[in-house]
């Protein structure tokens, strides 16, 4: 249960900030719940293996590289996603950060702690 609460705090989020950054088109709030879940499938399979081989440059610039890896993560959802438009690596940056730190924080609230 506490797995659903997240995908659907992570679809919301994502959804209500296609409408406060230009930058990002969902075609509905079924293509959000669809990038969700196709966001936790890669943070679970590739963000591990992209961070370990970029270890080196996310030493190096002190954590920054870290949002990079973020940002690719999702363009590739995006690529996933059909109905999902991106309009650039920056856009992807700042949805990035934006959403991580949105859904950290509504996660803490929502979530349970079982």
């Amino acid at each position: 249960m506490n797995l659903i609460i997240r995908l659907l705090i992570t679809a919301m989020v994502a959804y209500a900030l296609t409408h406060l950054l230009s930058g990002i088109h969902f075609d509905g709030f079924s293509t959000a719940v669809v990038f969700a879940i196709v966001l936790a499938v890669l943070n679970l399979i590739v963000k591990p293996i992209l961070s370990i081989l970029g270890l080196p440059l996310t030493i190096i610039t002190l954590g920054f590289f870290a949002l990079v890896i973020n940002a690719v993560i999702i363009l590739l959802a995006a690529k996933f996603v059909s109905g999902m438009h991106i309009d650039g690596f920056w856009w992807a940056f700042i949805f990035s950060i934006a959403l991580s730190l949105i859904t950290s924080l509504l996660n803490g609230i929502f979530a349970s702690k079982d």
